[in-house]
């Protein structure tokens, strides 16, 4: 594979970067590429080069230190860390395994404690990103942020230090949370990459495509979970001081009606409020009130792109297969883009019931 990979009127290719600038370092030679937008978590991806390109420069390609982004047309469709190295000695080639901007801030944390009671959810994140980028962070833009209509209390002391990205996913993962994504797109075209924070609802844009088996995709797989069926919910929080903990509980009475008792508990030990406690046990009882359909499908190439479906989005599927009989809307959870080394552009999908994530933390 060239520099440059032509695919149907789409080309790929990959730019290292400055993490602390998002300046463009150099184009990297590439023998192949795999990325993967996933819900509410970094997505990774995998990008080989030529061993023994001049790009491949220990001085300069460094884990921990570069950034990496992918481009479709010259714009930017994954961008993020490269954590780390392997060189096959033998194929002549350097695999970068990259994850996205989410893990930064696992390792991110509030040092001094945090404090914020009663605060709307969108000036949260946005304090927490200023937070960071204050001191040696890597310039996350919060400008997509905008008001969710609910408050939140967050508290932790100095002693618990708490990672950044460890507070963002339990804000997200709440009645009343919603989905995010980190989003690169050019501050300088072709010199200078910047990405932004996004949130949006918990039910996804309505679906804008429906996918047929056999027509416009290839669903490889459909399996049903009921691991997370509960009739009844333990969210366990912080000490109270004496030996005892906060709980807090709720129920499925008209589950429990069709199936024997099913207890789930979680535990939250830095959280400090019954209320938010009662929230996490009702997400769980949100989540486990139906079995999970869980489909997988490979797109057929050439009409579809890798942002045609973002992670948290509804799309539509329709498949008849024996016991497989199937039509209905579906959460996109993870969006998968291999480009082989004939240029040739496969697109996956993961998916998970409508009804499972929107009731689990319904916005």
């Amino acid at each position: 594979m060239a520099e440059q990979v032509g695919l149907m009127n789409a080309a790929y290719t990959v730019v290292q970067t400055d993490l602390k600038t998002g300046n463009v370092v150099a184009a990297l030679p590439v023998t192949g590429i795999t990325f993967a937008h996933t819900l509410n978590a970094a997505g990774v991806a995998t990008v080989g080069i030529p061993l023994f390109a001049p790009e491949a420069d220990p001085e300069s390609l460094i884990p921990g230190i570069s950034g990496i982004a992918i481009l479709r047309d010259g714009q930017p469709v994954w961008a993020g860390i490269l954590w780390a190295l392997a060189a096959d000695i033998a194929a002549g080639t350097l695999s970068l395994s990259a994850s996205g901007f989410h893990s930064h801030y696992q390792g991110r944390h509030f040092v001094k404690g945090w404090a914020a009671k009663s605060q709307e959810q969108s000036d949260t994140i946005k304090a927490w990103f200023a937070y960071c980028n204050g001191a040696n962070g890597i310039s996350t833009d919060t400008s997509l942020i905008k008001p969710t209509g609910h408050k939140r209390t967050t508290v932790w002391t100095r002693y618990e230090l708490k990672n950044v990205a460890e507070a963002i996913d339990d804000l997200a993962d709440n009645v009343g949370g919603f989905n995010f994504r980190y989003v690169p797109y050019w501050a300088v075209a072709g010199k200078k990459l910047g990405h932004r924070f996004v949130m949006t609802s918990r039910a996804g844009a309505a679906a804008t495509h429906t996918l047929t088996h056999r027509v416009d995709c290839n669903v490889t797989s459909v399996s049903y979970d009921s691991t997370a069926l509960c009739t009844t919910a333990y969210a366990t929080g912080a000490d109270k001081g004496n030996g005892e903990k906060l709980v807090g509980i709720f129920e499925n009475p008209s589950l429990a009606a069709r199936m024997p008792e099913r207890v789930r508990v979680g535990s939250y030990t830095d959280v400090k409020e019954t209320v938010t406690l009662r929230n996490k046990a009702q997400a769980v009882i949100n989540a486990g009130a139906v079995p999970v359909a869980i489909p997988e499908l490979t797109l057929y190439p050439g009409q579809f792109g890798p942002l045609d479906f973002v992670p948290g989005d509804v799309t539509a599927i329709d498949v008849d297969a024996g016991y497989i009989a199937l039509y209905d809307e579906f959460v996109v959870t993870e969006c998968t883009t291999t480009v082989d080394t004939t240029g040739g552009e496969s697109i996956k999908l993961a998916l998970a019931s409508k009804e499972l994530w929107s009731n689990a933390n319904p916005s």
